[in-house]
């Protein structure tokens, strides 16, 4: 995978490189080093969750997430309700509506709504 900030090759690596331990049952990453942007992956396979993400990106991911899951819980709202929520709202399509796949600017739109 190439880094979608210095277009460098990522490297396939535990995420104990970034938390000094594995975390999570799904503990394979995409890091570029130089740019210290990653990407989760799933299932330990070489497939990105989403993009990749530098600290200013994963921080608004974060919010976003706070935000996105104190709406479906508050709702009793399944997360896939949830989610067809957010298509409908922000108008994109559904393999969009993902907050891992969120640049910055969408994590702004969302965090307006």
């Amino acid at each position: 995978m190439k880094c979608s900030y210095c277009g460098k090759n990522a490297d396939w690596v535990e995420n104990k490189t970034i938390y000094g331990r594995n975390y999570g049952r799904s503990y394979m990453v995409w890091l570029c080093g130089g740019c210290d942007a990653w990407v989760g992956c799933h299932r330990n396979t070489q497939r990105a969750l989403g993009t990749m993400a530098n600290k200013e990106l994963r921080e608004l991911r974060i919010k976003c997430h706070d935000k996105f899951d104190k709406l479906w819980k508050e709702t009793n709202w399944t997360r896939g309700q949830a989610y067809e929520w957010l298509q409908s709202k922000m108008k994109l399509h559904k393999t969009q509506a993902h907050i891992a796949k969120f640049d910055k600017e969408m994590c702004l739109r969302f965090l307006r709504l």
